[in-house]
């Protein structure tokens, strides 16, 4: 049992496996790849988190939270890039640390990314339901208090929240071609109500809401000011770069993945984050920071100060489509991530058995429509967001790891494209991602913890004895 847990997968059976008779339709382009990462950045931590952090932890240089976070994306980024040209399979970190650091490594980042893509949907779903029920509130029809939080904030249940997570489950269902198309929609929508929003609120910028740009450190308030406060910002709005690496998962849904995947996962965050610093940029400039203390909607407080309060609902139905894209990049990257796990005999067959008219893991998707919908209509998700956070950064620094592991080991492997300046790219993700993990509260860690000694048992009890590479290894005679 013990010789699979190191048990690599190789990269051309790999390849094969992508081109079985059982594989995904390839129908994304490079255009949809990156439609898809700015569906799955622009959301839920731009909208909301922008002007906590900036309140709490980095007054106007939250900018600077905003970059400092980019960067630790943007060195994962390249290696990400890297692995999906040379391994265009779905999976993301899972299949890539499959094929560098073996099983037992690949099942406990697999298991992670649970918290990145499941748990991220459902926090995504409470949000969206907020801010339906803001737009709702509008016109006279707010939904009453019980049926829009959960049993543990005084309600009964969160039926907005559940009612999405199912409806876009059933959208990818549909397939992966058709869900592109929303989410390209999507995408427009809300970039465009982003660039309104940089473009008519820049006019209005108060220079003196900028001064002092980085404020002074004061202890007494905790990690607030200075180099600390913008750090401390930056571990709360890495949510905001949560899902670039999704487009990985898409990999055996692309048309032309060696030159699609890199265009996509760095074209994406590239834009994302220049957006990003404009729009919290404009947003400390409308208004002092200090308004932001407990705002969950900062972006509409700000933009109510501009002459066109008429335009508030229009940034709330462009929310609303930011967090749909949201949502359902993170269901579908999370069941290609089962997807192939299963394939590989770690998880029950039901969740690999791919739709014979839409080629889409159909049982997966209706399971985590399952999953995530408990989570979205009962559970208070606050937390969450850090759980979040702490998952997706410890998939980062294993992806930048197993660069390291890959360029060691195989050097003359054929890679479409190369992540430039090995070792300090993968080596400085490590250490900013991990900074960034440091900056996160103990009981994020604890939370972790548990969940992944939670996944070791299951590899254990079921991954370990049924896994495929495991019985080849078995079946295959020693020379």
């Amino acid at each position: 049992m013990a010789s699979s847990w190191k048990a690599k997968k190789s990269i051309a059976s790999l390849q094969q496996e992508a081109s079985s008779g059982n594989a995904l339709k390839r129908s994304l382009s490079s255009t949809s790849l990156v439609a898809l990462g700015i569906g799955a950045i622009i959301g839920a931590g731009l909208f909301s988190l922008t002007g906590i952090a900036a309140a709490e932890h980095a007054g106007p240089a939250v900018t600077l939270s905003f970059v400092l976070a980019a960067v630790g994306c943007g060195f994962a980024g390249l290696c990400y890039a890297e692995f999906a040209s040379m391994i265009p399979v779905a999976g993301s970190a899972y299949t890539y640390s499959y094929a560098t650091m073996g099983e037992f490594i690949a099942w406990f980042i697999g298991w992670d990314l649970v918290l990145e893509y499941a748990l991220g949907a459902a926090t995504v779903g409470v949000s969206w339901s907020m801010y339906l029920n803001k737009f709702l509130e509008h016109y006279g029809m707010g939904l009453p208090e019980n049926f829009i939080n959960g049993p543990f904030e005084g309600g009964i249940i969160n039926l907005p929240a559940i009612f999405i997570v199912s409806l876009l489950s059933l959208v990818l269902i549909r397939g992966t071609r058709e869900s592109a198309i929303i989410n390209n929609i999507l995408v427009v929508l809300k970039v465009a109500v982003v660039l309104l929003f940089i473009v008519l609120g820049w006019q209005y910028i108060n220079p003196e809401n900028h001064v002092p740009f980085i404020p002074e450190r004061d202890p007494s308030k905790g990690d607030f000011g200075g180099m600390p406060g913008i750090a401390a910002g930056a571990a709360m709005v890495f949510f905001a770069f949560i899902g670039f690496d999704a487009v990985s998962t898409a990999a055996q849904e692309a048309k032309n993945p060696q030159k699609g995947m890199p265009i996509g996962i760095i074209g994406s965050l590239v834009i994302c984050t220049i957006l990003y610093v404009l729009f919290s940029y404009v947003m400390t400039g409308l208004v002092p920071y200090t308004t932001f203390a407990g705002d969950a909607s900062p972006a509409a407080t700000a933009f109510a100060v501009t002459p066109y309060p008429f335009l508030k609902q229009g940034l709330i139905v462009a929310i609303l489509a930011g967090y749909t894209s949201v949502i359902m990049v993170l269901l579908l990257g999370q069941s290609r991530v089962f997807y192939s796990m299963s394939k590989d005999g770690l998880l029950p067959k039901v969740f690999s058995d791919v739709h014979p008219k839409y080629a889409t893991p159909w049982k997966t998707n209706l399971i985590f429509m399952v999953f995530v919908s408990l989570f979205a209509g009962f559970v208070p998700v606050k937390d969450l967001g850090h759980m979040v956070s702490i998952g997706t950064l410890l998939a980062f620094c294993l992806v930048c790891i197993g660069i390291l592991v890959m360029r060691k080991k195989m050097p003359d492997a054929p890679r479409a494209f190369k992540t430039p300046l090995v070792p300090f790219v993968p080596i400085a993700g490590v250490i900013v991602c991990g900074y960034l993990m440091y900056a996160l509260p103990l009981e994020s860690w604890l939370r972790l913890l548990v969940w992944m000694l939670i996944g070791v048992v299951i590899y254990f009890l079921y991954g370990n004895k049924h896994s495929k590479l495991n019985k080849q290894n078995k079946e295959t005679p020693k020379e």
